[in-house]
């Protein structure tokens, strides 16, 4: 008699048209799949009959993702290498879930396997918004339910200034002890020279998160800086680091919408990072004539913004429902149309898309040797959100399904002038000495 793991096997290499790269064991301890005498493929592990029910119910990224961090289903050694073979099994030609016919097939294998019965509940804290989309009172909820998880977290998670954006890598690995936290130094000196601050500038922070470059551009640039966020639990945290620093005098940080930015402000600079996909691509015209009408004539402003292609430009199923409910990127040409469409001029893009894969593999690391800890501040099943979530995108970053990218602009002066220098060689030199 065959195992769960034969009957499961079968349907699986009929909705991906060969043979499935990766050992499959079920939760009777029978195996399937190709033989591997080197051990080195990946096993996924199905630990309850539930995790085929939630297929059932959600065909496709969904509800794969659901039995994982339900722990339904698990993988047995390194998940982004599962990922990875479960990627390159997936059809090119079926982007979204199976079809009807597909799933009919299924239904006899579901029966034997019991799979069939009621919806299970969704794990964790899938986000649940009401409302139209990018009101304030939603897009206020959107920000909460991702970037309010818990200061405690994303200490733990990220560098010591808590930069929660990609890094800007200036040496190789393993070279002298370089590091994330130094990498997102760079990046934030970076940002700070493309923008041209000197002292007493005025910086417009637009989505500050927890103050990494707001801290940066006073400490290092002195730098005037109005720091904004919807997010209270951010708010708090860079009022706490200011005022520990004596830097009150420097920045003043605001809990509101980028919406309710006082008309007649003007600034030498605007920073947007990895903000604008919360934005929305209706709203998104109007935020870059925001970003010009804040902007003195010759002042510079910089978005640094995360890209992806008409397929899924929200990031899937998955981070949709449990990371960043609303979110939208547009591929990069989108981004530069919509800033030169409000009448600033693109003087620079720069790619840092495997900046990101080496910057989320670091927030992966740090996860999987804290994850005792990390357990006991957000639970399990969120750990496994994050596990999943960090393993994803560092994939999708690497086969450049998704990129990310620092877009220079200037609002031009009325006789045309930009301020900008001859060339960019001041912004690189130096990155990356140890004494900054």
């Amino acid at each position: 008699m065959k195992g769960a793991a034969q009957r499961m096997t079968e349907p699986l290499e009929e909705i991906t048209g060969g043979p499935v790269p990766f050992r499959l064991r079920a939760w009777d301890g029978s195996e399937s799949g190709p033989a591997d005498p080197s051990g080195t493929l990946p096993v996924v592990v199905v630990r309850h009959r539930r995790a085929l029910r939630r297929l059932l119910w959600s065909p496709g990224e969904l509800g794969l993702a659901q039995a994982y961090i339900s722990g339904d289903l698990d993988v047995d050694g390194d998940l982004g290498q599962a990922l990875r073979a479960l990627w390159s099994a997936a059809p090119r030609d079926l982007p979204g879930p199976p079809g009807p016919r597909q799933l009919l097939r299924a239904v006899p294998a579901a029966v034997s396997l019991g799979a069939l019965g009621p919806r299970p509940p969704a794990p964790g804290r899938p986000a649940r918004l009401s409302g139209a989309t990018h009101t304030t009172a939603r897009d206020r909820a959107a920000i909460s339910h991702h970037y309010d998880l818990s200061n405690d977290f994303y200490r733990l998670l990220l560098d010591p200034a808590m930069a929660y954006s990609c890094a800007y890598f200036t040496r190789p690995p393993g070279t002298g002890g370089y590091g994330l936290a130094q990498a997102q130094s760079d990046k934030l000196e970076l940002v700070c020279r493309k923008v041209g601050l000197r002292p007493g500038a005025r910086l417009l922070d637009i989505g500050c998160g927890w103050g990494s470059l707001t801290l940066h551009a006073t400490r290092h640039h002195g730098a005037r800086v109005t720091a904004v966020t919807l997010a209270r639990e951010q708010r708090d945290h860079v009022q706490a680091r200011v005022k520990e620093e004596g830097l009150d005098h420097l920045v003043e940080v605001r809990l509101s919408h980028y919406r309710d930015l006082e008309p007649g402000e003007a600034y030498d600079a605007v920073t947007t990072i990895e903000m604008g996909e919360h934005v929305g691509d209706a709203e998104y015209p109007a935020f870059t004539r925001l970003i010009h009408d804040r902007l003195r004539p010759g002042g510079r402003a910089l978005v640094q913004q995360m890209s992806r292609g008409a397929h899924a430009p929200g990031g899937g199923a998955f981070i949709e429902t449990y990371i960043a409910p609303d979110m939208h990127m547009r591929p990069l040409g989108e981004t530069t149309g919509l800033l030169e469409g409000a009448g600033l001029e693109v003087r620079h893009t720069e790619s840092l898309r495997e900046h990101y894969v080496r910057t989320v593999d670091a927030w992966a690391d740090t996860l999987e040797e804290r994850w005792d800890e990390a357990v006991a501040l957000v639970g399990e099943v969120t750990a496994r959100v994050w596990r999943l979530y960090l393993a994803g995108g560092s994939l999708a970053f690497d086969q450049r399904r998704m990129g990310v990218d620092q877009i220079l602009a200037v609002r031009p002066g009325r006789d045309g002038s930009s301020g900008m220098p001859a060339t960019p060689a001041a912004w690189y030199d130096g990155l990356g000495e140890a004494a900054r």
